[in-house]
């Protein structure tokens, strides 16, 4: 077993339970970035989803209202797509965080970064690095949180796969 298995395998598993591990490594981000038409990945490193959208449990919303992608600390955090940075800060359960606002109106979280790297105000573009993942506020191991909102406000979450995926950006 390689030493970036052993690190994701041995090192985030405490994430995953209840969860199936699968370990996915994407293909080069610059063919992928292509192929989704200004669209990104939200992390390029090998990662497993340790914790899948709606799953039930003791979170305000009564249901996880993002998708956890399992990866080691300091793994680099992208933008999706194009928007301003309208977060950059601690913010709760979600620790370090990122929230930009796309030009389609929807609101991205990252959480549970390690470092940000981008101010309030800034535009990004598709790929351009937020910061870095890690496990600041509630979180059980290593990892990004990655979700989608309608609207800023808690509560207003829509399936962050099925997001990505009607922009051509697939992550299983």
């Amino acid at each position: 077993m390689t030493a970036l298995k052993e690190l994701t395998l041995l090192g985030t598993v405490p994430t995953a339970i209840a969860s199936a591990l699968v370990l996915t490594v994407p293909q080069g981000a610059t063919a992928a970035d292509r192929a989704a038409g200004g669209w990104a990945r939200p992390i390029t490193a090998p990662y497993y989803i340790s914790s899948s959208y709606g799953v039930r449990g003791d979170w305000a919303a009564g249901h996880h209202t993002g998708v956890d992608f399992a990866v080691p600390t300091g793994s680099r955090v992208r933008s999706v797509g194009s928007g301003t940075v309208v977060l950059a800060r601690r913010s709760g359960a979600y620790g370090k965080a990122v929230t930009v606002r796309m030009r389609d109106g929807h609101y991205i979280v990252y959480g549970h970064l390690s470092k940000i790297s981008v101010k309030p105000g800034r535009s990004v573009g598709a790929g351009s690095r937020l910061g870095s993942s890690g496990a600041t506020g509630r979180a059980s191991g290593p990892h990004l949180h990655f979700e989608v909102r309608n609207a800023r406000g808690y509560g207003n979450d829509v399936n962050p796969l099925r997001y990505l995926s009607r922009r051509g950006v697939h992550m299983k």
